[in-house]
């Protein structure tokens, strides 16, 4: 049975995510700057949306940006994220959610590295799963 998590009601969210997560998937939430547990995480793998699954970023992507979330210069191939006009908190930025859920992964930036395409996408770690490459237990890796 194929779940269609983009019609999946607030009840239905709150059973599968913890209140962290769907704070931040569900009610476009932030962790705290250097409170995530793949901010400093570049082991080989990929990283998918912790709401749905679905692939988002690979550790080629990643870099330490300093900003204190996950920075990557490019999404995974394909519908991966879509971007959105972002006008809350008196900002204009753009918001960037899963391709497949629609669940709030953070914002992107035109202030990446310049030889990498000059984007920074700055993800919550708490939106992400790592799965480490050739399988394993997943983790942050210092």
């Amino acid at each position: 049975m194929t779940i269609d998590f983009k019609n999946l009601s607030a009840a239905e969210w709150r059973e599968k995510l913890s209140p962290e997560r769907f704070h931040i998937l569900r009610e476009k939430g932030t962790e705290r700057a250097f409170t995530g547990q793949y901010d400093k995480n570049y082991a080989a793998g990929e990283y998918t949306c912790a709401g749905c699954g679905e692939k988002l970023f690979t550790n080629d992507e990643k870099y330490n940006s300093g900003c204190g979330w996950p920075a990557f210069v490019a999404p995974a191939e394909g519908a991966a994220v879509d971007e959105h006009r972002d006008t809350s908190f008196g900002m204009v930025r753009t918001e960037v959610t899963c391709g497949n859920c629609g669940g709030h992964l953070g914002h992107v930036f035109p202030d990446g590295p310049r030889d990498r395409g000059g984007m920074r996408y700055c993800i919550n770690s708490a939106s992400l799963d790592f799965t480490p490459e050739g399988g394993g237990a997943a983790g942050a890796s210092e």
